[in-house]
């Protein structure tokens, strides 16, 4: 028996000793702290708007609500400048960014700025979402952590993907469109065997949230009526129609906030942004916030009932006049997202996604059922409608089908959710190549992909390789002086430098070994003479994948490295398949 118990000892500590079971403990302690991280931004955000709006401002009211988010954006600056003194706007730009530039290494600070500066933007009435910075918040986490345990580069980046699932799983409890989120969002490069951690911490934060917020997550519905099969077409029409509105958020979107940035001056931009958010407020209450408030209404309106003056009050009289209001409303909601994130503020554009997505269904829903006597069930198109904006906006049709699945608590929409969502993204697609957050990372091809080879390259790291034993000469130098290089060196090539160390040429053995042995050449011949010009030249700052690219578009097996035009060294193909090689297995070993 006490042998038995000494075996099992053994086992048990063999087990733990093994990678992947660390891995698993670690993926768990992931979604254990997002979680809580979800949970208290959530309340950061509530408490925030209650303090202020409902307790420091009271009875202010009126004209000064105006006043509110241009305060908030006012107080996330200051908390950026002199608090966080990063850069943290646009949370998952800046994770896809860590993974494909940066070996996944998030700063730790980000484990709580995005919390801070972000519930002061919400709270104040910011009109965008808190799950970008709970995003970056949980995938800062997940980095530092294997960071903390010197993973390597595929280690760290799997616990950043599984801090980024958790976020999303507790903010929503949602546990597979966290999983998805992670998959389809940042594209992370995974095997199956990877899929489980993501699910420890999927499922782990979905648990301590519900334990700690019950059914009070950010909204949730349950579907009282399934689809008919006669509303397929509809929903068909509701597909295109989605991913047109996808193409107008996500251009409207990024040209806004280029506009803001032209504006030099941070405190005329904030100035600005506050005051055209305020003013779109003013005029409609329901661009407040995250909006799901306003989601919420939609959702639980009777059929046939227009829930006008529950969002735009006494104005809303008749149905073409709530009609108009709601055309306006999906309209300006962009304008109010770019606009508060324009300015300063720190928050997401999932949110806005949903509510542009919610409203988007519900206004086409009532407008067919007006207009040809259809009986179309406005909730059912509601939620539809938000998945398909979402897969539109962001490319991840499979998060949006099962995320809006997760949230109504059942699969009754699961085939207009797929329908739907899948033309929403095909309509996109035709127009739109990239999705919202890899736009601007796109546009400077600085975007990681789930192609391995360039995923690799990209993160490549090829300055160590370059060699400077290569022994110089100069180009006013004749034949003598380059054979005295010649005897000193043990390598085929010699640069051709100026006196400021600019590459003039190279001279390569071959070329000169009939005449090495010619003395009565050494005076008469200069090196200028005997240099050729390389084939291409390559950049310290150049990424892996140029250089690799410069080798096949030359055919050269040795290439000139400059520093801003000066001569640094030689680079070598079969150096750079050689570090490559080894990138590749750290990268796929499991």
């Amino acid at each position: 028996m006490k042998n038995l118990l000494i075996r099992q000892i053994r086992q048990i500590k063999a087990l733990l000793s093994e990678q992947q079971t660390q891995i698993y403990i670690l993926s768990f302690v992931v979604g254990l702290v997002c979680a809580l991280a979800a949970v208290v931004m959530k309340n950061a955000i509530h408490y925030t708007h209650v303090l202020f709006t409902q307790g420091v401002m009271k009875g202010a009211g009126g004209v000064l609500s105006l006043a509110y988010p241009l305060f908030g954006i006012f107080l996330t600056i200051l908390a950026v400048k002199y608090i966080v003194r990063d850069n943290i706007s646009h949370g998952i730009s800046r994770v896809l960014y860590a993974i494909s530039r940066r070996k996944s290494y998030i700063k730790p600070h980000n484990n709580w700025s995005s919390i801070l500066t972000s519930s002061l933007t919400i709270g104040f009435g910011g009109s965008v979402g808190a799950e970008a910075p709970i995003v970056l918040t949980g995938a800062s986490i997940g980095s530092n952590i294997g960071r903390y345990f010197k993973l390597n580069y595929k280690y760290v980046t799997l616990l950043l993907g599984c801090g980024a699932a958790a976020a999303i799983s507790g903010i929503f409890k949602a546990p597979i469109g966290g999983i998805l989120f992670t998959l389809e969002v940042l594209m992370l490069d995974l095997t199956m065997s990877s899929i489980v951690p993501l699910l420890i911490s999927s499922v782990t934060a979905a648990t301590v949230a519900y334990f700690f917020m019950g059914d009070n997550v950010l909204f949730s519905f349950q579907v009282k009526q399934g689809f008919l099969l006669s509303e397929l077409p509809y929903y068909v029409i509701l597909g295109i129609f989605c991913g047109l509105v996808g193409v107008y958020f996500t251009r409207a979107t990024v040209g806004i906030e280029k506009l803001y940035q032209k504006i030099r001056n941070k405190w005329v931009r904030m100035v600005l942004g506050g005051l055209i958010l305020g003013g779109l407020i003013y005029f409609y209450p329901a661009l407040y916030g995250e909006g799901y408030e306003t989601v919420m209404i939609l959702l639980n309106t009777g059929s046939g009932t227009a829930p006008g003056s529950d969002i735009f009050g006494p104005m809303a009289q008749g149905f073409w006049a709530f009609s108009l209001l709601m055309a306006g409303l999906l309209l300006v909601k962009v304008v109010a997202t770019a606009s508060t994130n324009g300015a300063g503020g720190v928050g997401g554009i999932v949110a806005p996604t949903l509510f542009t997505g919610g409203v988007a269904g519900y206004y086409l829903s009532s407008l067919l059922n007006h207009l040809f006597g259809l009986t179309l069930v406005e909730s059912s198109f509601t939620l539809t409608a938000m998945a398909g904006v979402f897969a539109a906006v962001l490319h991840a049709p499979l998060t949006a089908i099962f995320l809006i699945a997760e949230i109504t608590e059942g699969y009754g929409l699961l085939i207009p959710l797929i329908l739907t969502s899948t033309i929403a993204f095909i309509t996109t697609r035709a127009f739109q190549k990239h999705s919202i957050y890899n736009e601007q990372l796109a546009l400077t091809g600085e975007l990681i992909t789930h192609d391995k080879d360039k995923a690799v390259m990209t993160l490549l790291d090829w300055s160590k390789e370059v060699e400077k034993d290569l022994l110089t000469v100069k180009p006013d130098g004749n034949l003598g002086d380059l054979v005295k290089q010649i005897a000193r060196s043990n390598r085929n090539i010699f640069p051709v430098v100026d006196e400021f160390n600019i590459l003039e040429g190279v001279v390569l053995l071959d070329d000169v070994r009939d005449k090495m042995f010619k003395p009565e050449l050494y005076e008469k011949v200069l090196v200028r003479d005997l240099m050729t010009i390389p084939p291409s030249y390559i950049d310290l700052s150049e990424r892996g994948d140029a250089v690799l690219d410069a080798f096949e578009r030359t055919g050269a097996w040795n290439l000139p490295v400059l520093d801003r035009g000066r001569y640094v060294g030689f680079i070598s193909k079969s150096r750079i398949f050689s570090a490559y090689r080894e990138l590749l297995r750290q990268f796929s070993e499991e």
